[in-house]
């Protein structure tokens, strides 16, 4: 596979659906610039998220470079029961009861049929049901039950989701159907699983279990229990993810974009890539062009260096999921041709750990400064020596070359990142055998010219992961 010329350093994340599964739509994501596709598992059977996996790699074969598929998981949804004669209105200050009697409903109570929630709660403890649209503060726990008064009234409908802010809730992060779609996931080949709802970083690791190894794991945060566990949460996640929708729910609005923030600077001090996701174009879904707000979200996303940021509903189901994918693209484009977020790049670069891999890519950061390189090539086995290079956030691009297709694809997702798969005839054991070829390679994929400058970064000798050692600048 060749690489694209296309040298825009934000990934973009899109999500499939019923507007945006035919392979001839799915071929045209891609050309307009998608680098990882999303297959949601709260909606849609196995048959057709089998075949929108096969529709991307057919996809793939034609565009030439690797692409990524991430299966998201739906994770534990909480919901009320069912009303006896539709929705009703909750009046602020008045009493309504939570029970596990599955009777239908009425003014007074409804069915809560999740006793982990009701062992779980305290008295004081808050309820959030709609998404976050009615408020409801727990009085008093009894045995199977829940007496609550309404803090913020309004409908209420049957099947409603509840959101509970402020409890560790005694649930799994994977559910039966999680792990019939995680299953079904893997044997499909997809690159990364991500888990919706995790808290804890066990939830994490449980699901790395199950993977072993057969594909990345992406944490989702949007829970504040995931916040308070962030930094450990990261660490055993392969990439994370802001999910903005339910995290915004359960935090106040205005504590989002704080948790937005810090959750970048976590992952990229700790060598993760970070997507942003959630409404970053909602207007998209039924309007051809965003809102103004809409347009710095993204932005202000790529100014703090995400490696990705995400489309949901406006490519999966609106009616102009192709200019979304676009309006993505030049929106990325132009703040990465701004001064300021190239300041901004380089002020936010993480202390280095004290590594010989840390220091090598430090001194390819400043290198590639000095002298205006056009590219830096990085001979890669696992992965793991480009994305040390990514989250330096260096001027030039990366070229990623590793002999391993299923590394390629899962570095799709990496800030500035540009993978090339090569045969593994061309992982020579000298730099020399590297150097040539590298510069060639560059000059072909057209990020430099003829005399440019290219800075190759491997490891020798050749073959080992995690053991990036080697610097050299040659002439393309």
């Amino acid at each position: 596979m060749t690489s694209s010329s296309h040298h825009r350093r934000t990934r973009i994340v899109a999500t499939l659906g019923p507007a945006s599964s035919s392979p001839e739509m799915i071929l045209s994501l891609a050309q307009a610039g998608v680098n990882v596709f999303r297959l949601n598992f709260s909606h849609g059977a196995h048959e057709d998220h089998g075949e929108r996996h096969a529709a991307i790699r057919a996809a793939e074969e034609k565009v030439g470079h690797p692409l990524a598929i991430l299966a998201d998981l739906q994770g534990p949804k909480l919901r009320v029961g069912v009303f006896e004669n539709g929705p009703v209105v909750l009046e602020e200050g008045k009493p309504f009861r939570l029970d596990l009697d599955r009777t239908p409903g009425t003014i007074s109570r409804v069915c809560l049929p999740h006793p982990e929630i009701i062992s779980a709660a305290k008295p004081g403890s808050h309820l959030l049901l709609d998404d976050g649209k009615l408020k409801l503060r727990v009085v008093t726990v009894g045995e199977g039950f829940l007496e609550t008064v309404v803090v913020i009234g309004g409908k209420l409908s049957e099947r409603k989701g509840v959101n509970v802010p402020d409890v560790t809730l005694p649930i799994p992060a994977l559910t039966e159907k999680d792990r019939r779609d995680f299953d079904f996931a893997l044997s499909l080949g997809v690159d990364f699983v991500a888990l919706s709802f995790v808290q804890r970083p066990e939830d994490v690791q449980e699901a790395r279990d199950i993977a072993d190894g057969r594909a990345a794991i992406v944490t989702k945060l949007e829970k504040p229990q995931a916040m308070e566990n962030l930094e450990a949460i990261v660490r055993l996640s392969d990439a994370i993810m802001v999910a903005r929708g339910d995290l915004g729910v359960e935090l106040p609005p205005e504590e989002v974009p704080v948790a937005q923030k810090r959750a970048i600077a976590e992952a990229r001090k700790q060598c993760r890539p970070v997507i942003v996701a959630t409404q970053m174009l909602e207007s998209m879904i039924e309007s051809p062009t965003p809102t103004r707000a809409e347009v710095s979200d993204v932005s202000n996303a790529v100014y703090d260096g995400a490696d990705a940021v995400m489309l949901s509903a406006e490519s999966a189901a609106g009616k102009y999921p192709l200019e979304a994918v676009s309006m993505m693209v030049r929106i990325a484009e132009r703040v990465e041709q701004d001064h300021e977020w190239r300041i901004r790049m380089d002020r936010l670069r993480p202390v280095p750990d004290e590594t010989v891999q840390c220091a090598i890519v430090q001194a390819a950061w400043q290198v590639s400064r000095t002298l205006h390189a056009g590219v830096i090539a990085s001979h890669t086995r696992g992965g793991g020596g480009a994305m040390r290079m990514a989250r330096e956030r260096p001027h030039c691009p990366i070229i990623a070359l590793t002999p391993e297709l299923d590394v390629a694809r899962r570095l799709c997702i990496v800030w500035g990142t540009f993978p090339h798969v090569v045969d593994r005839e061309q992982t020579a054991h000298g730099i020399e055998d590297l150097a040539g070829p590298a510069a060639e390679l560059a000059r072909s994929m057209n990020f430099c010219r003829a005399g440019d400058r290219v800075l190759v970064l491997a490891g020798l000798p050749y073959g080992h992961s995690g053991s990036t050692n080697t610097l050299r600048v040659v002439t393309a």
